[in-house]
């Protein structure tokens, strides 16, 4: 069963005759594969600090769902060994839908933060600034009552001059916070 030089050439295929089928075969390096799979096992860990309520609107599995609660019930080395299952689980699904749903958590979550964090500076201009601060904030939420705001705004510049606890000052966050909600 020997082949003769001029019979194995048969065995190989002409590059330049023109077959239907253009099947180009994509080469994916070791270290590609390492850091696709390593990607997966970082979005498992994502999967498994979210809280339960934010688990729920990402759409996952039965199974894969049932592995990242397990996983975060585990502490320490098996929880390693589960973040490594839930990376293996990953690789046989979709995940850009899951990755989807997480950055839209995240964006949510930024959002909120920013608001906060302009909440927490009008705050501190209404106590800075006291009344002359006012028709700015009427301005940004027409909803808001005066009289509310001024007397919030003068019981917390007595608690900060008193020292006392800042009652007045946590009020009146919340109080521009339901300003906010209700505007949006």
């Amino acid at each position: 069963m020997n082949k003769h030089p001029e019979e194995w050439l048969d065995d190989v295929p002409d590059p330049h005759a023109d077959d239907d089928e253009d099947d180009e075969i994509i080469w994916v390096s070791k270290s590609e594969i390492k850091r696709d799979a390593e990607a997966l096992k970082d979005l498992g860990v994502e999967l498994i600090e979210l809280g339960k309520n934010a688990l729920e609107r990402i759409p996952l599995d039965d199974d894969l769902r049932a592995a990242v609660e397990l996983a975060q019930r585990i502490k320490k080395e098996g929880r390693r060994r589960q973040v490594q299952l839930i990376g293996k689980m990953l690789r046989a699904r979709d995940p850009e839908p899951i990755q989807v749903a997480l950055d839209k958590l995240k964006s949510r979550h930024n959002q909120q933060v920013a608001l906060f964090h302009k909440l927490e500076q009008l705050r501190d201009r209404l106590i800075e600034e006291g009344d002359d601060a006012i028709p700015d904030i009427l301005g940004l939420y027409p909803a808001a009552d005066r009289q509310q705001l001024r007397s919030l705004v003068r019981n917390a510049q007595k608690e900060k001059a008193a020292n006392k606890p800042p009652k007045s000052y946590r009020q009146i966050f919340q109080y521009l916070r339901e300003l906010a909600e209700d505007q949006a």
